[in-house]
């Protein structure tokens, strides 16, 4: 039994589930998500619950797909009612960062200014050096931020880069000065 699969997944006032052709949708306040289902795995609403099972328990890889789309449900119903949120930090001297409609500006020690422009559904907010990426999908929200930080990474010197609000930079020693012995 997939420990994860088996839980199930209370649906909140004001989100409704529907299930055609093996395709998943969930409607909220804050949007509309659909995800495809595996043909192995089986999705029905009881009551206000939402239960997930597969046809064979004890085969290993249905018990993953089980724990897998239970899980994908499981945030579209939160995404639909909460949604997701990352945020990044911008560190350096002279590196900046301006939003100016769905386009990313950042100034980050290159020759020229670096834009991104958001995905359909992403929403970004620009405070002092930190970057808000929200969205009601968190796949989407995790890709989005991901492409942000592969613009100018970390580097473990001076810790100058794009790095997640809550990302722990291993710090190298740099190079060590030999007194003048004379």
């Amino acid at each position: 039994m997939s420990r994860i699969g088996k839980q199930p997944i209370n649906l909140p006032d004001g989100v409704t589930f529907s299930i055609e052709n093996n395709e998943v949708t969930i409607k909220g306040p804050k949007g509309e998500l659909t995800q495809e289902v595996d043909s192995r795995v089986k999705v029905e609403q009881k009551e206000n619950e939402i239960v997930a099972t597969v046809k064979n328990p004890e085969n290993k890889t249905d018990k993953a797909y089980w724990g897998l789309f239970r899980m994908l449900i499981a945030n579209m119903v939160k995404g639909v009612t909460e949604g997701f949120e990352k945020q990044l930090e911008v560190n350096g001297v002279g590196f900046k960062t301006e939003l100016k409609g769905k386009k990313l500006i950042l100034h980050v020690g290159f020759s020229h200014p670096v834009e991104y422009n958001f995905p359909e559904s992403i929403e970004g907010k620009v405070e002092k050096n930190v970057i808000t990426v929200s969205g009601i999908d968190k796949q989407k929200v995790g890709q989005t931020a991901a492409e942000i930080r592969a613009i100018k990474k970390p580097e473990p010197y001076k810790g100058k880069g794009i790095k997640y609000i809550d990302e722990q930079i291993r710090r190298k020693a740099g190079k060590v000065v030999k007194s003048a012995e004379g």
